[in-house]
């Protein structure tokens, strides 16, 4: 079968790997579509993202979705053919923080396609992929691609349960690539009134209010237009932070309602704060990283059509063609969500 495999910085190479079949609890899949993540890009772009760097070649991708083609013994509840939404989340269920439920900070994760441990956690951008049956949630009634979005909507539902109840509040998102529209349906669904989303390109602004954003600011040619929403110490009760932007951030703050929940999800790096005016303001910073439990709300959401993901997915290549991919995905003025067709040549 045929990998993505980055060796290096602008490195990607398609590679021979050997197939293998499902142990007990195990399901072999045949991989449908993988969606190139932001995480995917700093791989290939710059070999890593702060400190997690890349030690070894390592299979990429975590957004995926497939069909089922043979079960390991005592799987149960999945069938050969059936289509899935493979979670890359692989908890070890033992440690401290899956006892309390906080799996996402599992001590022994393994989660596809990452360089934060070494050896590296291989990803799942290949043809075919041996995972727990328990990563495995039945897509019925969804496309390849809306399954494999799966993975960044649970990220963005994660961050939802962070910020705390939205019925009414007024909602910042900053960032509008895939991450922070789905922030907004996100955002939408849990009850916001107002939200507002900013970022560099009219493109994803323009996905932004298709989103249901109610206004989209380009605060590359307009830096100043956040400002009319900083009077009477400011308009915003919940911020998504999508960007990974330390400007993004300084400029939020003084447009934060006192008191207000600023959710870091953007990764780029370590980034300044302006600590006094946070402090100043009672604003509470929390972080969200990764998901669980809300990778199947995700493709439940989709299945009910409560959250339509398919205006996300601009860009579908085959397999062949993956470095084109990753170049698509990289131009933000016309691309959101480019996925890779394991089944295309």
């Amino acid at each position: 079968m045929k990998a993505v495999v980055i060796h290096g910085a602008k490195d990607l190479r398609i590679e021979d790997r050997v197939v293998a079949g499902p142990g007990p609890g195990e399901v072999q899949i045949d991989i449908a579509r993988g969606g190139i993540c932001g995480s995917d890009l700093h791989y290939y772009h710059d070999g890593g993202f702060g400190p997690v760097r890349l030690r070894e070649p390592m299979v990429l991708g975590h957004e995926v979705s497939g069909r089922i083609a043979a079960l390991g013994d005592g799987v149960e509840g999945l069938a050969e053919g059936q289509l899935v939404a493979v979670s890359p989340s692989r908890p070890c269920g033992a440690c401290v923080y899956c006892q309390r439920r906080q799996q996402n900070h599992c001590l022994n994760m393994r989660f596809y396609g990452s360089a934060m441990p070494f050896p590296h956690i291989q990803g799942a951008f290949q043809q075919v992929l041996v995972a727990d049956a328990a990563q495995c949630v039945p897509a019925g009634g969804l496309t390849e691609g809306e399954a494999a979005m799966a993975e960044p909507l649970a990220v963005c539902l994660h961050a939802t349960n962070r910020a705390g109840p939205m019925l009414g509040k007024a909602v910042l998102v900053t960032g509008c690539g895939p991450i922070g529209v789905l922030a907004i349906h996100c955002a939408r669904r849990a009850g916001a009134d107002l939200i507002v989303a900013t970022d560099l390109s009219d493109f994803t602004l323009e996905q932004a209010l298709a989103a249901g954003a109610d206004e989209g600011i380009n605060v590359a040619r307009d830096p100043d237009a956040l400002g009319r929403y900083g009077a009477d110490k400011g308009r915003f009760e919940v911020m998504y932070e999508c960007s990974g932007s330390q400007a993004a951030l300084a400029a939020a703050v003084p447009v934060m309602r006192p008191g207000g929940v600023i959710v870091q999800l953007g990764l780029g790096g370590d980034m300044a704060v302006p600590m006094q005016a946070v402090t100043a303001k009672e604003l509470q910073l929390r972080g969200s990283f990764r998901f669980h439990e809300e990778f199947a709300v995700g493709v439940s959401l989709m299945q009910k059509r409560l959250i339509d993901v398919t205006p996300l997915i601009t860009h579908t290549l085959p397999l062949g063609r993956a470095e084109e991919a990753f170049a698509v995905a990289s131009d933000r003025s016309r691309a959101m969500k480019a996925q890779i067709d394991f089944a295309g040549a």
